[in-house]
């Protein structure tokens, strides 16, 4: 269960406080893959932080009782002055992995980082980044995976490689997706929530959500 209680968020500005939602009570489905959708600028990415826990509301909480992912393949929580290991095994003992060696391969072999694995991250590209946090992420086994266009990560060898990934976890744990990929929505999800102007809007069904989503 994720629930959002009373939950507001605005940005100050010389105008004054822009909101981009305020007072929503909201209830996500369980056992469903859902895509976030919404307009440019509606707030998905803003309150998939919110949901991982990585940006806070100025007002309300979230409540759940499941183990919900960071945003796949962004690198949050990586340490630049760290190497992909020791990030590695800093992620496993944070998120409780009981076997930190069999984890620390796992991330090794998916990520595809050679023996750059053992230099900081700050001498790493921005998609030697995203892989790392990528394999940390998937080598969980989380209740939900929050996808933000996590499959855009890498070459076309590793980004077929994590799709798949992806997919494989979709079918034993929930996934939340934001995508502008409708074809990769499709794929992975089975209905859809929009947030529009501050609301959101469960649809049972995701052709239905898309054909909404059009229109906005």
């Amino acid at each position: 269960m994720i629930q959002l209680q009373n939950l507001t968020k605005y940005y100050p500005s010389d105008l004054g406080n822009q909101y981009i939602f305020q007072n929503i009570d909201f209830t996500f489905p369980e056992g469903r893959n859902v895509a976030l959708l919404g307009s440019n600028g509606a707030g998905k990415s803003t309150l998939f932080r919110i949901i991982a826990g990585s940006e806070y509301a100025n007002s309300g909480k979230v409540i759940t009782d499941k183990a919900i992912s960071w945003p796949v393949a962004l690198a949050t929580g990586i340490h630049p002055q760290m190497t992909g290991r020791e990030n590695t095994r800093f992620i496993g003992r944070v998120n409780g992995v009981a076997n930190l060696d069999e984890y620390e391969q796992k991330v090794r072999d998916f990520a595809e980082l050679g023996i750059k694995y053992d230099l900081p991250v700050k001498s790493y590209s921005s998609g030697m980044r995203s892989r790392l946090a990528f394999g940390c992420c998937v080598a969980i086994d989380f209740d939900i995976y929050l996808i933000d266009e996590a499959t855009s990560v890498g070459d076309q060898k590793f980004r077929k490689k994590a799709k798949q990934a992806l997919l494989n976890k979709s079918k034993t744990a929930s996934v939340i997706m934001v995508s502008h990929d409708m074809k990769e929505i499709r794929q992975f999800c089975d209905s859809a929530i929009i947030l529009h102007k501050g609301s959101l809007e469960f649809y049972d069904d995701l052709e239905e959500a898309l054909d909404v989503y059009k229109q906005l």
